[in-house]
């Protein structure tokens, strides 16, 4: 099992649990969790060995962006929502569409999320409409914590099939007790 997936899995859904659970302030918990996301994946690409000129300016823009989501967080209660309240459709449609591009069970995903982000788009319009924006960014806040506890799945399940890690045993020395000190070890050679 590996021990910060499992961690970080679990980090996640937690902190998607309060996101839902405490109105006040779980627009501002999802939002910096998601800025602070974004900048580390950032910094992965940036680090990665095999950086590229496609992957650079994917980076930049994952910290930049992630430290400006991170800041809005911070600062203010009011901008977390209308932020959060733009900002979840698109990461859904976003992430719809980079799994239509792929093949397979990924692209039935990917068509399967597109439907869900039209749902929840005229959700929040229509909650807005009816009861409020502040009502609207309160659905978004608890449909962005529900994607954040579907991101946890891939770590703990990634963390529930990594293979443990066992100390490599030691075979039986080939010293036979002899006086290899003096340079006369056959075994040795």
């Amino acid at each position: 099992m590996a021990p910060r997936r499992l961690v970080l899995g679990l980090l996640l859904i937690a902190l998607a649990v309060v996101a839902v659970f405490w109105p006040a302030g779980g627009g501002r918990v999802l939002l910096a969790t998601l800025g602070l996301c974004a900048v580390g994946r950032g910094v992965l690409l940036l680090g990665s060995p095999e950086a590229d000129t496609a992957t650079r300016p994917v980076g930049i823009a994952a910290v930049v962006t992630g430290a400006v989501a991170a800041a809005v967080a911070a600062s203010s209660a009011a901008v977390t929502g209308w932020v959060l309240l733009v900002g979840v459709p698109l990461l859904l449609l976003g992430g719809s569409l980079v799994l239509i591009g792929r093949n397979g069970v990924l692209r039935r995903g990917g068509q399967a999320l597109l439907a869900w982000t039209a749902l929840v788009g005229v959700l929040l319009v229509a909650s807005g409409i009816a009861q409020g924006w502040d009502r609207a960014a309160g659905v978004a806040r608890v449909v962005g914590a529900l994607g954040l506890a579907v991101l946890a799945v891939p770590l703990l399940v990634g963390a529930a099939n990594a293979p443990v890690r066992q100390p490599v045993p030691q075979g039986p020395s080939p010293c036979a007790g002899c006086a290899c000190g003096g340079g006369g070890c056959s075994l040795a050679g």
